[in-house]
């Protein structure tokens, strides 16, 4: 025996180990060693205990680790190998403990892997890069009490025979490529019934749909205390029967697509510790038996379609230290109670919900709570003095309610808070200084306020990009690249004598302003039913009406390319000069029945008119005119793109795998061509331009793939000389597309480029996803509002890797190989 562990051993393993002909016991785990395994090893046949993990070891296992016939526990985990397991492993039928976890080992296992291995206790593969079926042959292995698949690429179906593990403790598979579709293929579940010491079950992370078969977690052994559903595409109402599970105490069922009512029965699970049904689809009340369970530390609903009041039972949960219940459709006030659960300390969601009425006084009670989001309700009253009382508090959403007074002074004794957001409120008064003097504070957005008076020049004030004060118009001061006015006591001191020039010019300037007003008003009158201004398109070469209908073949359906809000769009070929080919072309007809869509012409014409770039549509002709039923006629020529919408690439069907494999190689640059265009679009062009609608299906792909961004019905161009929250020249009313739309839009005309990058973080998520804004994965782009919010002073970059790393592994088109290189 030469047992050498943790120490701080580095270089190599010497391969003269093995003239110790005699070893039986080999420990150099939890050292530094590093290089590849010798394969002399294999000559110490008398080898029975082999610990190599926790070191950096690199290379692939040697095939002569499989000569020694009596081993019995091989660990070489927490290493760097790679390549293939060889199959000499699989012929060690003496072993009992087979740990390979946290390696980069690779290739498929073979069909009879564990057919010799009567003896084996525990096998531990995970965390590595293995594909293949789930190997049916483990069911061989009848002694097996832990089965550690999870984090590889496996697939295909789970075999029934899995229940023929009679001592089966863990079963841990998630974060692999298996699935079920057909009741047939849920049969394992079923089977693992039989599993009467079953206490872990981690199926989460995989392409498991349809329908739980009835009873068949009702079914499972009453030992099991961990079961993971998580990340899956299972449907249907999560089964009343599940409460007889009587020793559960971790159930995660998020992002699925279950609906229905949260199970009542539920509350009779005394055991639970942890409860998340997060990004489904469920409806209703959320039942008080919640409240009975009182062992509860860890509660998460958030991102369902739960209605109804928060039951006041909650605040029977002592122990909880974490609650979700953002992005729910819930009523009513803030139960008071929910402030007696002195125990959370992680984070309070309530956020994106219609609650109404004060924050409660009892909000104070929570001091040792690090996180609260009472974000985007409809929350009124003032901000209660008492939540100065929450002392380690390190991050506080009040943004986008209708709260009213001023900041309390007591905020001053959070002396730990690192992000506070109280934008889109009726906040008024003072901007506290007391503010400045938070060391920790990294982020504060104040805007769209009422405030008023002086602007601080210290601590998080001193950085532009930490804070947001856009809105409050009587606010002075600041650091100089706010751009704010001077405070009067700043200004230099008049004499008293010169008081009736200031007056007079005001009284001049009124007057000026009133007529102005008035002319305004008559010309208005008059113009109101006249069509948009032509100087939007001064720089578009016309077309006719007649040279139209013959490029589309008088707007033929087979033409047709697709309709949208305000136009159909038809294939079209226009004569090229002499000598030269027909020019091929996308011709929107404008549906001038649709409000706003004259409108939407002119916005487009004006936003494009002196535009110039290489990812943006290019418009080649507009066309003005009457048909020949005598009523108005619009359209816009395109240059034509032969591939395409992103849209249609993201969401081909199945079958169309070659396509897929094309665009997996793409994703990225597209991305970037996206990104130029709106950098471009914002920052670089003749005035900048808010294009209000960034979504997939107005993404065109050339013929070489290249991304344009199209569709600017809903563009606006920003008022020069305002750069945060920029008064359009449009009035198109709300902007943006369901799922893409930033939250800014809806505040009426008064937007910023900060709502493209939203819509642009939400098509980053979609391009590698796969995943429509729509699909219950998205659900939480609702909270991608708050990151964004962040990110006007941080990198974009760091809202996209906050949101990838719960949806990457969810992405089931490309391989995980693919994902971590997007």
């Amino acid at each position: 025996m030469l047992d050498l562990h943790r120490n701080n051993l580095t270089g190599h393993i010497p391969p003269s180990l093995a003239e110790l002909r005699s070893m039986q016991v080999l420990s150099l785990c939890y050292n530094d060693l590093s290089g590849e395994i010798p394969a002399a090893l294999g000559n110490l046949t008398g080898l029975q205990e082999l610990y190599l993990h926790y070191n950096r070891l690199s290379g692939a296992i040697p095939p002569s680790l499989g000569q020694p016939r009596n081993m019995s526990y091989f660990n070489v985990e927490y290493n760097q190998l790679i390549g293939a397991m060889p199959a000499s492993i699989w012929n060690l039928s003496s072993l009992v403990v087979f740990s390979v976890m946290y390696n980069m080992l690779s290739g498929a296992m073979p069909p009879g892997a564990f057919a010799a291995m009567p003896r084996l206790h525990q096998i531990l593969i995970n965390n590595n890069q293995l594909h293949g079926p789930f190997p049916v042959s483990i069911a061989n292995a009848s002694n097996i009490s832990l089965v550690q698949l999870d984090g590889n690429l496996f697939t295909g179906i789970v075999p029934s025979d899995i229940g023929r593990l009679g001592n089966l403790n863990f079963l841990l598979i998630q974060n692999n490529l298996f699935e079920a579709n057909e009741p047939r293929d849920w049969e394992f579940i079923t089977h693992l019934a039989n599993c009467s010491q079953l206490q872990e079950l981690g199926l989460a992370g995989n392409k498991f749909g349809g329908v739980l078969p009835a009873g068949s977690l009702s079914n499972l052994s009453t030992s099991l205390y961990d079961l993971e559903l998580g990340a899956n595409k299972i449907t249907g109402s999560i089964p009343e029967d599940i409460s007889n599970l009587v020793n559960l105490r971790n159930l995660d069922m998020s992002h699925n697509f279950f609906t229905g009512s949260l199970p009542s029965s539920l509350g009779r699970l005394q055991n639970l510790a942890r409860l998340y049904v997060i990004g489904n689809s469920l409806t209703g009340p959320v039942p008080s038996t919640i409240g009975n369970l009182t062992g509860l530390s860890d509660l998460r609903l958030d991102m369902n379609a739960f209605s109804g009041r928060i039951p006041s039972t909650l605040g029977n949960l002592a122990k909880l230290y974490s609650l979700g219940l953002s992005a729910n459709s819930f009523t009513g006030p803030i139960p008071s109670t929910l402030f007696s659960i002195q125990t959370l300390s992680i984070v309070l969601d309530v956020s994106h919900n219609d609650l109404e009425g004060p924050i409660p006084q009892e909000i104070g009670n929570l001091k040792n709570l690090a996180e609260l989001h009472l974000e985007s309700n409809r929350l009124s009253g003032e901000i209660p003095a008492t939540i100065g009382e929450c002392r380690l508090l390190q991050i506080l959403y009040l943004q986008s309610n209708s709260l009213s007074g001023s900041i309390p002074s007591t905020l001053n004794q959070l002396m730990g808070l690192e992000t506070l957001d109280m934008s889109s409120n009726n906040l008024s008064g003072q901007i506290p200084k007391f503010l400045g003097n938070i060391s920790m504070l990294q982020y504060l957005n104040l805007s769209l306020n009422r405030f008023v008076g002086d602007v601080p020049t210290f601590g998080v004030f001193a950085n532009a990009t930490a804070i947001s004060i856009q809105g409050s118009v009587e606010l002075c001061g600041g650091i100089p690249t706010l751009h704010l006015p001077p405070c009067s006591s700043q200004l230099p001191k008049r004499k008293h004598k010169h008081f009736v020039v200031p007056i007079v010019l005001s009284l001049i300037a009124t007057l000026v302003v009133l007529a102005t007003l008035y002319k305004l008003g008559v010309w208005h009158k008059k113009n109101r039913t006249k069509p948009p201004s032509s100087t939007s398109m001064q720089s578009h070469p016309m077309i006719s009406y007649s040279q139209l209908v013959k490029a589309t073949d008088g707007f033929s359906t087979t033409n047709l390319l697709g309709s949208g809000s305000f136009g159909v769009v038809y294939k079209g070929g226009l004569d090229g000069q002499e000598g030269e080919r027909e020019n091929i072309v996308a011709v929107k007809v404008l549906k001038l029945q649709t409000p706003r869509a004259l409108r939407s012409f002119a916005a487009e014409c004006e936003a494009l008119r002196n535009m110039r770039h290489r990812n943006l549509v290019k418009i080649v002709r507009v066309c003005s005119s009457i048909d020949t039923r005598g009523c108005d006629f619009k359209a816009i020529v395109y240059e034509f793109m032969p591939n395409g919408t992103l849209d249609g690439w993201l969401h081909l069907e199945t079958s169309e795998q070659t396509e897929r494999e094309q665009l997996d190689c793409l994703r990225v640059t597209i991305l970037l061509d996206v990104a130029c265009a709106l950098d471009y679009l914002h920052c670089h062009g003749p005035a900048p331009v808010v294009h209000c609608d960034v979504k997939s299906s107005n993404v065109l792909l050339d013929a070489d793939m290249v991304a344009h961004v199209g569709d600017f019905g809903l563009a606006r161009i920003l008022v020069e000389g305002n750069s945060s929250l920029q008064q359009s020249t449009s009035s198109m009313g709300l902007a943006g597309t369901i799922g893409y739309a930033a939250p800014e839009y809806g505040a009426g005309n008064m937007v910023s480029t900060n709502g493209d990058i939203y819509s642009y973080g939400i098509l980053v998520l979609e391009t590698v996803t796969g995943k429509r804004p729509t699909d219950t994965i998205f659900r939480q782009g609702l909270r991608l509002r708050e990151y964004v919010e962040k990110a006007l002073g941080h990198s974009m970059m760091d809202v996209i890797d906050k949101r990838l790393e719960d949806e990457l592994r969810t992405a089931d088109d490309f391989s995980r190989k693919k994902k971590m290189d997007c």
